[in-house]
């Protein structure tokens, strides 16, 4: 059968019409996979940008969110006064409700200046991140402009050791003994692994009541580890300012600037009696009229068997007197003034949990301190601070021996 020109032009348009479609449906199927394949592979690389969107393709932390100013700055309704939860020598934080509903806790940073460039500080804040235990505060992200640095956390719904202290639940104390013995243990398991299983070593500097938060289950989260070295961060890695809080400075910290992981023992130290007391350290020092330091009035109930009389009151008598006697011991021995007398985090552990205790404490009793030497530099005098503010600080610039 033979064909007419027309019918077989038809049939030929027919099947370049079916191939043209063909080939435009697998061109599509093309597009959309790659298209699929390019956004999988941009989400899970985060990259670093500013407000103006503009950024280095080769700077890159996956494990890290990188936020706008713009978002951030919304979240907190514009630093809203009202959404403040503290207020610290390294900045503000806020309450924040991100888009995707969660909670989190924007610390503002007062001392962006001081950070030697962005990519600087976005290389601390990535070392500071790699520091992951149930007793630290996880870092979940950050922003950086011209002009701001700020860092983003999990929002804490207990607050701070601080705050709690303070607080009661039907009529009792929000932290009872038992919780405030976990709180040692809890913020000691921390250091231990800043000090001894990190890599470098992180010192923390201001450890204290408020820099100790509380999850929902009470346990204790070390908040603001690392901030004092990302803040210090200046060209020469020579000097740096003494940062702290008035009451919980190691005396060789204060004196020569040079700190260690022994300053943070002398800080826990100070931390356990504010949790025994109730109160800031300097303030049970005035309550109890104390003209000298705070710690020669827990060493003086100590050796007068009146230890009761330094214990919360709001605890009535519902604490244990066995582990009040042993906590004031690891007390005084974190707190003694050379830095070498002192115990390591992981030997306080221990201590805490009733093992080895007595040896080390009838061991301190025949090492005597220099009264002429530490009556001036012990920086737990409050009457040396009368009118001083005593918040996070930071004092005069003094020369470190070596890398903090």
């Amino acid at each position: 059968m033979t064909l007419r020109p027309q019918q077989a032009m038809s049939r030929s348009h027919r099947i370049a019409i079916i191939c043209g479609a063909t080939v435009g449906s697998v061109a599509f199927v093309a597009i959309v996979v790659g298209m699929l394949l390019w956004w999988r592979h941009r989400r899970n690389q985060q990259i670093f940008f500013d407000v103006n969107d503009q950024y280095d393709p080769e700077v890159c932390l996956g494990h890290l969110k990188k936020y706008t100013f713009k978002e951030l700055r919304a979240s907190t309704n514009n630093f809203n006064s009202k959404n403040i939860l503290g207020e610290g020598g390294y900045g503000i934080v806020y309450k924040g409700f991100l888009r995707d509903g969660s909670i989190v806790a924007v610390k503002r940073l007062k001392d962006y200046n001081a950070v030697g460039g962005e990519v600087q500080f976005q290389t601390e804040v990535e070392v500071i991140s790699l520091a992951v235990h149930r007793n630290l505060l996880r870092l979940i992200g950050f922003c950086t402009t011209e002009c701001e640095r700020l860092l983003v956390y999990p929002y804490m719904p207990n607050g701070s050791v601080a705050s709690q202290l303070r607080e009661h639940i039907n009529g009792k104390p929000a932290l009872d003994w038992s919780r405030r013995k976990m709180i040692a243990l809890g913020t000691a398991r921390g250091l231990l692994y800043l000090h001894e299983q990190c890599d470098p070593k992180i010192i923390h500097r201001d450890v204290k009541a408020s820099n100790v938060l509380l999850d929902e289950y009470f346990e204790a989260i070390v908040g603001d580890f690392g901030l004092a070295k990302l803040l210090d961060h200046q060209e020469t890695h020579v000097t740096t300012a003494v940062r702290g809080t008035v009451g919980h400075i190691a005396p060789e910290y204060l004196s020569t600037g040079q700190s260690s992981e022994k300053t943070d023992v002398f800080g826990f130290g100070v931390l356990l009696v504010e949790l025994i007391t109730g109160q800031k350290a300097l303030d049970f020092g005035r309550l109890a009229n104390q003209k000298g330091g705070v710690l020669d009035l827990v060493k003086k109930l100590h050796q007068e068997k009146q230890l009761n009389m330094m214990v919360d009151k709001d605890l009535g008598s519902n604490y244990d007197r066995v582990e009040l006697e042993e906590m004031v011991q690891v007390a005084l021995l974190c707190t003694q003034y050379y830095p070498s007398h002192r115990p390591r985090m992981s030997e306080v552990i221990r201590m805490l949990e009733g093992d080895g205790l007595a040896e080390k404490w009838e061991a301190s009793q025949n090492v005597d301190t220099p009264k002429s030497v530490s009556s001036e530099l012990l920086p737990l005098k409050f009457t040396d601070f009368a009118g001083v503010d005593e918040s996070s600080v930071g004092l005069e610039a003094m020369e470190l021996s070596g890398p903090r």
